[in-house]
């Protein structure tokens, strides 16, 4: 699975007009899963956001995780990330098929949770309207292939 994980000082997504998730302090996740991906790349991506250490200490140093300070996720399922660019125009057939995209989003966000990540999300497959206030900025490109 791939991720892009955004610092911020508050985020939220909004469907048709209405709000479908917002936090204040915390990471704004945008999560695509791949074709061959399952629940162990889940759940380590899992694992790695909530315990990336991108939040200032008390000397102003990234020393603190998400679970350190409290703060919250807003998860978002973006299939683009998946994305290859060969071309001028991207194509996504490396990502998962939607239904076990969409299966391994609602994973990945059940274990952001079991990590005690209070969680917002996105609506999958809806066309959506991201806003967020980046904090540093922070802007960290995490996949699972890497590990």
């Amino acid at each position: 699975m791939r991720a892009l994980v955004q610092r911020v000082a508050e985020a939220s997504v909004t469907v048709e007009g209405e709000k479908s998730g917002e936090i204040g302090r915390g990471l704004l996740v945008l999560v695509c899963a791949m074709r061959d991906d399952g629940e162990a790349q889940s759940e380590w991506l899992a694992r790695k956001v909530a315990n990336l250490r991108i939040f200032a200490d008390e000397e102003g140093r990234m020393n603190r995780s998400l679970t350190d300070i409290g703060g919250a996720a807003l998860i978002v399922s973006q299939f683009t990330l998946a994305a290859e660019t060969k071309g001028n125009r991207p194509g996504f057939s490396t990502a998962a098929p939607p239904d076990e995209g969409k299966r391994l989003y609602e994973h990945f966000t059940g274990k952001m949770a079991e990590q005690g990540v209070p969680v917002a999300n996105g609506v999958f497959g809806a066309d959506m309207k991201v806003a967020l206030v980046n904090d540093g900025p922070v802007t960290i490109w995490l996949d699972s292939e890497a590990r």
